[in-house]
Order: C-alpha cells, then structure tokens, then sequence
C-alpha cells in the first residue's frame, strides 16, 4: 500500500460535535477569550483520517459507522485492573505505556482538582469514554467532592502533595509528599491509589525505589499534548493526533481553557470517529500490558512518541 502524505494545512477539516451552548456560562473563567462555544474553530480531521489510518493496525478502525462510538469490548474487571497494575509496580520501573496490540489509548489529566474539571468529566461522560486524573494533593481541599467524581469516570493517581521538585528531596520527604496525597484522594473518593506521576516527569533511582516500596506503579508518558507549554487549542489536537497509537498514554491538564476546547471541538470526536477506545490506564494495562522487555526499554520501548523532552510538562 502506498503511504500517503501528511495532508497540508488547508485540507483539514471542521469537526462539529453538536455539544451546543447549554453547557457555557459567561461568567465561567475563561469565556472571554473563547474557551468555549467557538463554532468556527477548525479542527485537524484531515490529518487525523488519513494520517491515523495509515499508522493504526489492520483492522483496527472498526465496522461501526464513521460517526458512531468506538466499539464496545469486554472492560476488564476491576479486580484485573487492580491485579494489572499490582504485577507492573513489582518490577519498580516507570510505564510509558502499554502494549500495541489494540485499539485503546489513555488520556491522563494531571494537576487538578481544579476550575475546569468539572467540564473534562462532562465531556467524558456524553463521549462515554474514561480517563486517568493525577491529583496535586493540597488542592484537593478547595474542590473535595470532585475526586469522587473523577473516580466514577476511570481512575485516580497521586502527584504529590504540592508538585514538588522531588529529586531535591530525601527519601523520607519523597515519601511524605506521596502518602500525604493518597491518604487524602483515599479520604475524599475512598479508593485506594496505586499509581503514581512524578511532577514534570521527573525521576531517577532513589526515587523509583521509593515508590516501589510504597507498593504503587509510576505512570508517566510517550505522547506529550504540549498544552503545559502554551499550546493553543489546534496545536494540542495536532500534538495528539500526530502521535497516537495503540497503547498510547497521553499527557494532558484538564484546567487549561485550551485543552477543554481541544477536547470538545476536535480530539475526543476525531477519536471517536477513528473508533479508538479511551479507557483508564488500569484498564489499558490490564487489556493490553506492556512486555518485560518493553518495559526494560523505557520510552523506547514505545511508538510514535512525541518528540519532547521528558521532564517539562507535568
């Protein structure tokens, strides 16, 4: 078959998702500078239909109709989810993601609680898709009720108490930082948190050993939506789009006026249309693990990854 290549700017295409107006408040920070509503944006459809077809595994796209959900497969257990990530946290080594042999993908969210989320887990929910939410702790006393929400749309993690710069802290405070926040995601969505992200992705031995000992699995990425540098909205979708694959573990900030319009008007309908299934990274894990060697082989060990330097955006 013959690669084609990438359309140019003025093939793309306009997404609308039909979400309508019943959703936007004025008063809501960010409206003025168009966080929601904007009918006109236009969204990168074209790179994503022909780009995406050519990189995703034969078969992948699906029966359904371009328009319809993704189709529907067996969701793992969650006692398979928890045995998941139970087995991987063992090893002590950090996931970057899953294997590559489905359809599914996971978008994380970190650094929330926050003004927004509550728009992330609406979107989620009229797409019918899950997500993974890593929790900054001390902010979860401004918004307590959220990460129960958040749990009822896939998982939760834990970021640390305060987004800590962890390599200059002891053992002993990188420990603190981390059990603070679980105790505290436990209290509000009564959960127990397995999995854990570094701030800005930033780790090194003692460090995994730690969390290792704290019986949780280190999450981090190898697609980078770019929305922590000042992406705008068709830049994250771009950023995404361009590297997505099965097993893709996607790192985004749900409190971002941009990533929430990027959401609404061009990723989540572009997924959906591509019949790629967004699920918790408990459940990517649990369907589709990465291998021992894989794993060994760090961001390596996955495909498409997004050409940042690891350490920025978290």
């Amino acid at each position: 078959m013959k690669r084609l290549g990438r359309p140019r700017t003025h093939d793309i295409l306009a997404i609308e998702t039909g979400l309508g107006a019943s959703w936007y408040d004025p008063r809501m920070p960010g409206a003025a500078d168009g966080l929601v509503g904007g009918r006109n944006m236009l969204a990168v459809a074209g790179l994503v239909l022909l780009g995406l077809a050519l990189t995703l595994p034969a078969g992948s796209m699906g029966g359904a109709s371009p328009s319809g959900p993704a189709p529907k497969a067996a969701r793992p257990s969650p006692s398979q989810d928890t045995l998941a990530v139970e087995r991987l946290a063992r090893l002590g080594e950090p996931i970057y993601c899953a294997g590559h042999r489905g359809n599914a993908m996971a978008l994380t969210f970190d650094d929330g609680p926050g003004v927004y989320t509550h728009l992330a887990l609406r979107l989620l929910r009229r797409f019918h898709v899950r997500a993974t939410f890593f929790l900054v702790g001390r902010l979860l006393k401004g918004w307590p009720q959220l990460p129960a929400r958040e749990r009822a749309f896939g998982a939760l993690g834990d970021h640390t108490w305060t987004h800590a710069y962890l390599p200059a802290l002891s053992p002993s405070a990188v420990a603190a930082q981390v059990t603070d926040t679980r105790r505290a995601i436990d209290a509000a969505a009564h959960v127990v948190v397995r999995l854990f992200r570094p701030p800005y992705g930033l780790r090194n031995t003692a460090i995994d050993h730690e969390i290792k000992r704290l019986g949780m699995l280190e999450v981090l990425w190898n697609v980078d939506s770019l929305d922590w540098a000042g992406a705008d909205a068709a830049q994250i979708a771009r950023n995404v789009l361009r590297h997505i694959s099965p097993g893709a573990i996607v790192l985004m900030h749900e409190n971002r006026g941009q990533t929430i319009k990027a959401l609404t008007f061009t990723l989540l309908p572009a997924l959906r249309r591509l019949h790629i299934r967004l699920v918790s990274v408990p459940e990517l894990l649990a369907s589709d693990p990465p291998s021992a060697a894989q794993i060994r082989r760090g961001l390596a060990g996955c495909t498409h990854n997004t050409p940042s330097v690891v350490g920025h955006g978290a």
